[in-house]
């Protein structure tokens, strides 16, 4: 899996009071088959931070009223799209934790399905090891948990 930005434009689709742009049909093929992507990057040069979804088949990327308000962004008008995945991903890891969690495919599925903030809360708790030992310790219990399909420790 990779961080590349998908670079594209698409008109902001509604229905009813929702409001979503249609991704790309690759994005499987480019980041890896999951049933959502959290993603960041821009949208008609304004930041977005946002969790990607399948509808009817294709993915899409709600966006919210307010968002679309603050930023002067209305239905059907196509917008630039600079989007990529939201970090932390395995890949972007240090050697010691990425090669912990590859090596467990259910704990690195599990990683890289939960929502960035439970991944960093992980990291920063490994990070605050103060000895080598403890880190290696937190680097286990973090796979066991993530094994188990636990957002938190």
């Amino acid at each position: 899996m990779n961080n590349q930005t998908l670079q594209f434009t698409t008109p902001v689709m509604q229905h009813g009071s929702r409001c979503w742009v249609v991704l790309p049909d690759d994005l499987p093929r480019r980041w890896g088959e999951k049933s959502h992507y959290y993603l960041t990057g821009e949208i008609e040069g304004h930041p977005f931070r946002g969790r990607a979804e399948r509808k009817d088949g294709v993915f899409i990327l709600p966006l919210g009223t307010t968002w679309l308000k603050d930023n002067g962004v209305e239905p059907n008008q196509h917008v630039n799209c600079h989007l990529r995945l939201e970090g932390p991903l395995v890949d972007e890891l240090t050697t010691d934790i990425r090669e912990a969690i590859q090596a467990d495919l259910d704990a690195q599925a599990f990683f890289e399905s939960i929502a960035p903030f439970y991944r960093k809360a992980y990291l920063r708790w490994i990070e605050s090891a103060r000895t080598p030992a403890t880190r290696m310790n937190r680097i286990a219990e973090t796979v066991q948990c993530l094994r188990k399909g636990q957002m938190q420790r």
